[in-house]
């Protein structure tokens, strides 16, 4: 789940959450905590357009995700809707995920998942919330399956909230013929960092 414990507990620990609730992905991985100036750039980035920090991002998310990326073999972002698209005119996902596809030589699937579903931004939404909001959102277009069956999948997202957004995704590429899916993110929210309004200063 990208959880850090506080205490080294060997090699295959698995937390609480993973136990309780297993995720249809196969392992997440994060290269910072969503706090601080991680947090301002994720915002700089998706906010802001601040494009010029992606490099950066990827880099470090590579370091933090090496067993991932040694096992990957296409490399996919978690789409936008094309309405947000075309407002926002980028998705920060994608352009995290085509420097990791490129400083990695994988291949990169920009449009391999399509957002079928305009869904409410997540900010703001509880963990059942987040989940209905992103519920059959996702799908592998059938042009797009060449792209990703029977593939190790490396899922990429700016930041892991509660797991909404990638589990949905997931679950499509898995439908889509993927055999497997790893996520990386750039920050991951921790357990108690999470302000449902999200309205604290930086």
């Amino acid at each position: 789940m990208g959880t850090p414990f506080a205490h080294d507990f060997g090699a295959g620990f698995l937390s609480a959450e993973a136990i309780a609730n297993p995720p249809p992905f196969a392992r997440a991985r994060a290269a910072v905590a969503y706090s601080g100036v991680a947090r301002r750039m994720v915002q700089g980035l998706k906010f802001h357009d601040r494009t010029d920090l992606a490099p950066w991002m990827a880099r470090w998310m590579l370091r933090a995700g090496t067993e991932l990326v040694a096992d990957a073999e296409v490399v996919v972002p978690v789409p936008l809707h094309w309405r947000r698209f075309f407002w926002r005119q980028f998705n920060q996902s994608a352009e995290l995920a085509r420097t990791i596809a490129s400083l990695s030589s994988l291949p990169f699937a920009p449009t391999a998942v399509r957002r079928v579903k305009r869904t409410r931004q997540q900010i703001g939404l509880g963990q059942r919330e987040r989940e209905d909001n992103v519920r059959a959102a996702f799908v592998v277009p059938p042009e797009a399956e060449i792209e990703i069956r029977g593939r190790r999948v490396l899922l990429v997202d700016d930041v892991y909230t509660t797991g909404a957004t990638v589990s949905a995704v997931t679950r499509a590429l898995r439908k889509g013929g993927a055999r497997s899916v790893d996520v990386l993110t750039f920050a991951r929210v921790l357990p108690g960092d999470f302000r449902p309004d999200d309205a604290d200063p930086i």
